[in-house]
């Protein structure tokens, strides 16, 4: 089994829109906290919902260049995706319906192919 934070090899759009969806609810949710936390002025739940929230864009954003390996890009189109919602939104979407690359390529064999889900 690969590592959850290992940004190589490819990731079917099934799989990417599983993790998106698990992930940017929780990055809402967190975001929600912390603004809650703020204006009561509960410092260390603040602190603690935005360390969460960092680890889901990390997360989010290894998904994403997986993905983006699946469909034959390079990492760097992922910085794209830091630009705040709902710009970053549109290309998570993009990325959840674009075909990717049937059979191996640069970065690695087709995961349609060796998935279980």
């Amino acid at each position: 089994m690969k590592n959850v934070l290992e940004p190589t090899g490819r990731i079917t759009r099934r799989k990417f829109l599983v993790l998106f969806v698990v992930f940017y609810f929780i990055n809402l949710l967190c975001l929600l906290k912390m603004y809650e936390s703020l204006e009561i002025q509960a410092w260390v739940s603040f602190v603690i919902f935005g360390i969460i929230l960092v680890t889901t864009i990390v997360f989010l954003m290894v998904a994403a260049i997986r993905r983006l390996h699946d469909i034959e890009l390079d990492w760097k189109y992922s910085l794209y995706l830091l630009i705040p919602p709902p710009i970053n939104f549109i290309g998570f979407i993009y990325l959840t319906f674009k075909e990717g690359t049937v059979g191996p390529n640069k970065y690695g064999p087709d995961p349609r192919n060796t998935d279980v889900v």
